[in-house]
């Protein structure tokens, strides 16, 4: 299988010149489905925040710390007071950066880029219970049960901040559209009105259309074949501490192993930004059911 990463250029800092040829191979290579690693971009911690690298961050509920960068809020953290405050300022530190760097890198999807949630996740990936649709550690494509996209695509950028210099162990699988038909046959359309209860019932934040359905149901299925998770073709990969690595999570087959201390930006780019919106999950599921899905 041909490696899935690409290193097109090391920038090392965030606001590193970013010429129009680099950048047309990065929105290019991504949206073939391409993971794009920075090695020699870092995000720096302060010596007061080094005192976050504990998983004691994190509440026992969660295994990510949260932070809503349009309400400027951080959830998921059992941190109280001044310590929450200056845990949020430097996820807001890190949001801000990767929102720049993704504007300057992707510069056709600036203005049509919106912010997700900022994720910081000091656990420790190997060893941590998990199962079923929730165990990260087998190979899925991104899809949220409770938060349909609707179409958009999902835009995510990584940063290893492990202090001790321990990689973030993946594996990344076979392209989206040889992984799909094994599943689609078994998935059908939801029916008439399902989506409104749903909404109704509060299951999903908004209307849940037939794309979404599809892409959780991809999620689902391909996370609880165990047949599939032991057999499909896949290219391990080790991304060091201090590299920052970007792709998109709806296209990409991925699954975390191992690793501690990591930041994490999500965004959402409507299909009509992409240069070639044929490359988009959205396009190829439609093409495959001969329908529109949104």
């Amino acid at each position: 299988m041909e490696s899935i990463i690409l290193e097109l250029l090391s920038p090392t800092n965030w606001d590193a010149f970013i010429d129009s040829i680099e950048a047309t191979n990065a929105m290019q290579a991504l949206e073939k489905g391409r993971v794009l690693l920075f090695r020699t971009l870092r995000f720096p911690l302060s010596p007061d925040e080094q005192r976050f690298l504990s998983p004691e961050c994190a509440d026992q509920k969660s295994k990510n710390v949260s932070y809503d960068f349009g309400k400027d809020e951080t959830r998921g953290t059992r941190l109280q007071d001044g310590a929450r405050q200056d845990l949020t300022a430097m996820m807001r530190r890190f949001a801000t950066q990767a929102r720049d760097f993704a504007s300057r890198l992707l510069p056709g999807y600036a203005k049509h880029l919106e912010m997700g949630r900022t994720s910081y996740r000091p656990v420790e990936i190997r060893g941590r219970p998990s199962s079923g649709t929730k165990d990260d550690s087998r190979l899925h494509v991104d899809a949220f049960a409770s938060s349909p996209v609707r179409g958009r695509r999902i835009l995510r950028l990584f940063a290893n901040v492990n202090p001790l210099q321990q990689v973030r162990v993946w594996q990344l699988g076979e392209p989206f559209e040889q992984f799909a038909p094994r599943l689609l046959p078994q998935i059908r359309l939801p029916r008439p009105g399902s989506a409104w209860l749903l909404q109704q019932l509060r299951v999903t934040k908004s209307r849940r259309t037939p794309y979404d359905h599809v892409m959780l149901s991809l999620h689902d299925r391909g996370k609880r074949d165990s047949n599939y998770q032991r057999t499909a073709p896949r290219e391990e990969v080790n991304f060091p501490a201090g590299a920052v690595w970007m792709f998109f999570s709806d296209r990409v087959l991925h699954a975390a192993l191992s690793g501690q201390y990591a930041l994490e930006q999500t965004f959402y780019l409507p299909v009509e930004a992409m240069a070639d919106q044929r490359d988009s999950p959205l396009r190829i599921l439609e093409n495959y059911y001969g329908r529109a899905l949104v």
